[in-house]
């Protein structure tokens, strides 16, 4: 019977009912399976709650962004690199990759899709060419995958950083003795070919938006 809450969040997920209120009856059925009291339960969720409420806070983000937006900053951005001269939409996110895998190796975050992929770097990069309507799909698509190759292969560049970490402990648990610094330098040439292969794709978006 502890597991109904499971229970209720697969049905109630797989019905398609609200995700807060099956969270919460899959959390009150739970507790009264464990013979929690009504008010010990109230106070557990409401513990939670406190202690996960910063998790919340990048939605204040989204809220910023919106406004943002409303207010003209996509169009401000791509009117600013529509007076450069020689500016593309390759080149522009082949600075973009570049800078944010820098950024990744230096463990400086920038935000990534929502925040910065959306309202900044797709529309400098529409800004800087004359694109068709299927090619300004597949330059959005373009515009996320750059972030990807920066941040995924940048990070790892990084000592200290998750991934970094994550594999040293995976690897000593095995029995196999690793340090940071070593799985860094073995990420490196990796980054490196990420980059390669990110500048040739924005090359080659650049050649077939020009035929």
């Amino acid at each position: 019977m502890e597991l109904i809450g499971v229970v209720i969040i697969v049905v109630g997920f797989a019905l398609k009912f609200d995700t807060i209120a099956i969270v919460l009856c899959a959390g009150i059925a739970t507790g009264i399976a464990t013979k929690m009291d009504l008010l010990g339960i109230l106070t557990f969720l409401g513990e939670a709650f406190v202690d996960t409420r910063y998790m919340s806070l990048f939605l204040l983000t989204l809220g910023v962004i919106g406004i943002l937006e409303r207010n003209g900053l996509r169009e401000t951005s791509a009117r600013l690199i529509g007076g450069i001269q020689r500016a593309t939409s390759g080149k522009v996110l082949s600075i973009y990759v570049f800078a944010r895998m820098v950024f990744s190796a230096l463990s400086l975050m920038v935000q990534g899709h929502i925040q910065f992929v959306r309202p900044l770097i797709y529309p400098m990069a529409r800004g800087a060419s004359e694109l068709k309507e299927k090619e300004e799909e597949k330059l959005k698509g373009l515009c996320n995958a750059n972030d990807n190759y920066g941040n995924f292969f940048g990070q790892n560049l990084f000592i200290a950083s998750p991934g970094v970490l994550l594999i040293v402990g995976t690897l000593q648990e095995a029995g196999i003795r690793v340090d940071p610094y070593s799985i860094a330098m073995a990420s490196a040439p990796i980054a490196f070919f990420a980059l390669c292969y990110a500048l040739l794709q924005n090359y080659l978006f650049d050649q077939r938006v020009k035929q």
